[in-house]
């Protein structure tokens, strides 16, 4: 059953009459709820770095690639995760779920590169086998990855990842797959709002 029918006279933009920050909010808001990929590298220095980004996906399933966005910087301007990820090739996606919300919002802040935002959240390591960084504990799923490629789109910096090796806790399996009613990922909406998944009463058909 399709809904009410939009008025005609809704509000439209000519993107290129609007600010930067207001186009950002409409895309931001649009493109939603957007999976939040829980990064984690350690620094050629030795520093395990631990930081969230919204604007991440996959873009191959069979031979699994996952990519995800940051403001384009030079030097000591870029930020610790994707710096660490090009210095070393390697970085870790940790998916958050609900229990672990607020810890990866605390992974936020910004801090100096020498010190780590698994200490400063309080969270608990544990060792990757492929790669160096440490991924999330308490993570129900983790991809090691490996630097696939990076690529500059105007402002911002993507990256992406190889996934070499899975994590995945016993907890959301059903009959060996990851089940959906068992993982309440959490996604980013516009502005500083969350939202957990939850299932609709009725399945895809086609």
């Amino acid at each position: 059953m399709v809904g009410p029918k939009r008025n005609s006279r809704m509000p439209a933009y000519d993107i290129d009459s609007l600010e930067p920050r207001a186009r950002a909010r409409i895309i931001k808001s649009a493109v939603s709820p957007r999976p939040i990929a829980w990064i984690s590298t350690t620094s050629p220095d030795g520093v395990d770095n631990l930081a969230p980004f919204s604007s991440y996906n996959y873009v191959s399933s069979d031979e699994p690639v996952v990519l995800f966005n940051t403001p384009y910087a030079e030097g000591d301007d870029q930020k610790d995760t994707p710096r660490n990820a090009l210095e070393t090739e390697e970085f870790a996606v940790n998916v958050v779920t609900e229990p672990l919300a607020e810890a990866m919002d605390t992974t936020a802040a910004s801090l100096d590169s020498d010190e780590s935002e698994f200490d400063f959240a309080e969270v608990d390591r544990a060792p990757c086998e492929r790669i160096d960084p440490p991924r999330v504990a308490d993570a129900v799923v983790t991809m090691e990855c490996t630097l696939y490629d990076s690529m500059q789109i105007r402002d911002r910096l993507t990256i992406f990842g190889d996934v070499e090796y899975v994590h995945v806790d016993d907890a959301v399996l059903t009959d060996g797959q990851i089940d959906a009613a068992k993982f309440d990922t959490v996604g980013r909406l516009g502005g500083p709002y969350y939202t957990v998944s939850e299932l609709l009463e009725f399945e895809r058909q086609f």
